[in-house]
């Protein structure tokens, strides 16, 4: 069995729904990966095979005033499932971002470039993949930029101001991937089932500013709304962002033979399935 923990969120929706009968999830109300005590209660009465853990805080700038929840959430809670899933012989499957870059590289990064984060949220999510080696066997897999059906997103902001106003402004100098959450969850199943173990990264491939992003989500949900650049300075948020964190997925597709599709195309089906749960 594949237990996913924070399986109410946008990744861990989609992981349960892909998984079918090989996954089971739980959320907040089920477990504090915070607690020691309740990590063990928990995984050891359910004894998976596997756990990917999509619990996380994930408020970027809310992590700067909030140390200590991040780092608590982000990486102490790591720890305590790497420990317990070490004690059962259970495979943990970390969920980590781009964000432990710096993004002064200026070409996409692979999985051994060294680790320089540039906020809370990156060192928090760097913390947790060092703490997932507490359990010899593990999977940490770095992704970015994500919307999916289950939780706010980017995509579905825009949309929302789009329908509100016919002109917004977007940074144009921080590059990425755009990310669903369905073929993330296609990644991880990917490593999962090919036996892999170690760093990997896994986007849509291509990449895009978020100015760019946001004219491809109302060019093809047709709507005329005008986006005009700015900069990250200007948009002056508390927590520093890399500037191009853009992910090399070439490990990914060379050891699994899984190729997430370019974020165009990821876009316009999400925005179909997106479309059709609303009939």
């Amino acid at each position: 069995m594949i237990l996913v923990v924070g399986a109410n969120g946008m990744l861990g929706c989609d992981l349960i729904a892909l998984l079918g009968g090989r996954g089971q999830g739980v959320d907040i109300a089920d477990i504090d990966i915070t607690s020691p005590e309740s990590v063990v209660k928990v995984i050891g009465k359910l004894k998976p095979k596997v756990v990917i853990n999509c619990a996380a805080y994930t408020d970027v700038d809310g992590c700067e005033s909030n140390t200590e929840t991040a780092m608590s959430v982000n990486g102490e809670g790591v720890g305590y499932l790497a420990m317990t899933c070490r004690d059962i012989g259970a495979l943990l499957v970390q969920i980590s971002t781009d964000y432990v870059f710096d993004g002064g590289k200026g070409t996409p990064y692979v999985e051994d470039d060294a680790p320089c984060p540039l906020s809370v949220y990156g060192e928090s999510k760097l913390a947790g993949e060092m703490n997932a080696a507490f359990c010899p066997d593990h999977l940490i897999v770095r992704t970015q930029w994500l919307y999916g059906l289950h939780g706010k997103n980017f995509v579905e902001t825009m949309l929302r101001l789009g329908a509100e106003k016919d002109e917004l402004t977007v940074v144009d100098d921080q590059i990425g991937s755009p990310t669903w959450t369905v073929d993330l969850a296609r990644a991880i199943i990917a490593l999962i089932d090919s036996g892999r173990r170690g760093t990997y990264h896994a986007a849509n491939s291509e990449y895009c500013s978020w100015n760019d992003f946001a004219k491809a989500i109302f060019e093809e949900a047709g709507l005329n709304v005008s986006v005009k650049p700015m900069t990250t300075t200007e948009l002056n948020r508390p927590a520093n962002r890399p500037l191009y964190s853009t992910l090399d997925c070439a490990k990914l597709a060379g050891d699994t033979g899984f190729q997430p599709q370019p974020w165009r195309s990821a876009l316009q089906e999400y925005l179909k399935l997106r479309t059709s749960n609303a009939l």
